[in-house]
């Protein structure tokens, strides 16, 4: 899966160690299509920021009346 296209200011990366079951991360890994474990955690990570853009955008979206852009 593609990492977010969305334009990021580049962010110092810190070393930091945990303790993962390696088949779960395994199991990400090939689902995600990552090539190294940490790639494989910035994308799941990625992902769970993105799920609050969506949600936080569909609360802000409920109760607005949208109009075809194209009425025909």
């Amino acid at each position: 899966m593609p990492r977010s296209r969305r334009a990021r200011t580049p962010e110092r990366k810190v070393s930091k160690t945990y303790r993962l079951t390696l088949s779960k991360l395994a199991a990400a890994q090939r689902i995600l299509g990552a090539a190294t474990a940490t790639e494989t955690i910035e994308t799941a990570l990625d992902m769970v920021v993105f799920r609050e853009e969506l949600v936080a955008g569909t609360r802000a979206m409920l109760g607005t009346d949208l109009e075809a852009s194209d009425p025909v």
